[in-house]
């Protein structure tokens, strides 16, 4: 009886022990899950009338690899233990698999920032355009490049190697990397976005208080009113910076006071989590608006095909538009859509 009471306690305390990754496989499932569609929910929210950019075809790889992850760590869940192409998975690979993916998220947002600068930069200048064909294709091969460079970088670093060898070594403990350049990316923005706001803190509340919501052309918009002197010509970097900042706000207010929670209370967040798609939009939406701004005395309206943010209508910022019957008056007016 008591050689069979052991043998059964053992038993027991083996299920205890295997039952332990499974839930934390089934919690990663879940976030993960819940990750893809935030981004399916974000692609479906932007607006359709918008080109495509180095930004949008790389928030389009993010999801593919976010499914991609999703499939093999489901896969890895329900068998457990198997072979295929002669190597053998077991539930160690789902922490594996998901440190690695992390380290690669963590490298990926300089590398993005960087490049999306450069498209936008091009995008404004007089250089002579790609065809959409083979645009499309060198987008595709610079957003492969990168992706092939970051994790071979994170698979080649002698450190990052050793730190996913001692970390997988126990099966019970699988941390994941927290990524530095997103927090100093993060921050950047949010202190860039005070500075801006404090500096024109007097324009701010008063186009806050002349702005009015309407509907036009079976749209709801806010507007403000638009100097009479006003054409087509985009005005002075301190007439636009108070309406770029109404708008940018006007779209990413709680997106912002997210970050600066993030930012106050420290909060770590796994790298595979904090890249996502409605993060890339912030932060495209930022890059448009700080290239509008620095290029504003050289674009022409009439003359230049803008580059259109998915959720913010910058162009609305300096369009002149007449609304009829609007008070009685035919005043031209700048939207914000």
């Amino acid at each position: 009886m008591t050689a069979l009471s052991s043998e059964n306690c053992s038993f027991q305390y083996q299920l205890h022990q295997a039952n332990k990754p499974l839930n934390a496989n089934c919690l990663l499932l879940l976030i993960i899950l819940g990750k893809i569609l935030l981004n399916i929910l974000t692609i479906a929210m932007k607006r359709k009338n918008t080109y495509q950019t180095f930004m949008a075809y790389f928030c389009i790889s993010l999801a593919f690899t976010d499914l991609l992850l999703l499939v093999n760590i489901s896969l890895i869940s329900y068998f457990r233990d198997f072979v295929l192409l002669g190597v053998r998975f077991t539930t160690y690979h789902i922490c594996l698999f998901t440190q690695i993916i992390s380290f690669t998220y963590g490298f990926l947002h300089y590398p993005v920032f960087l490049i999306a600068c450069i498209d936008y930069y091009f995008n404004f200048s007089n250089t002579t355009k790609l065809p959409f064909k083979w645009q499309k294709l060198f987008y595709f091969f610079i957003i492969i490049l990168i992706w092939i460079s970051v994790l071979a970088y994170v698979l080649g670093d002698p450190t990052i190697y050793q730190s996913l060898k001692t970390q997988n070594v126990s099966s019970h403990q699988c941390p994941f990397y927290i990524s530095f350049q997103s927090y100093w990316l993060s921050f950047s923005m949010v202190i860039i976005l005070f500075i801006a706001f404090i500096t024109s803190w007097s324009e701010v509340t008063t186009l806050i208080q002349a702005m009015r919501i309407t509907s036009y052309m079976n749209e709801t918009i806010l507007y403000f009113p638009y100097s009479s002197h006003s054409s087509y010509t985009v005005n002075s970097k301190k007439t636009l910076l108070p309406k770029f900042i109404i708008c940018f706000l006007g779209t990413w207010l709680p997106f912002v006071l997210l970050q600066v929670i993030i930012l106050l209370l420290k909060v770590q967040i796994p790298a595979y989590i904090e890249m996502n798609i409605p993060w890339l939009y912030f932060v495209n939406s930022f890059l448009i608006a700080t290239v509008y701004w620095f290029n504003c005395h050289k674009l022409n309206l009439q003359d230049i095909a803008l580059p259109v943010d998915p959720f913010v209508n910058w162009k609305c910022c300096f369009i002149p538009l007449t609304i009829h019957n609007l008070e009685q008056t035919e005043k031209p007016l700048s939207t914000i859509c």
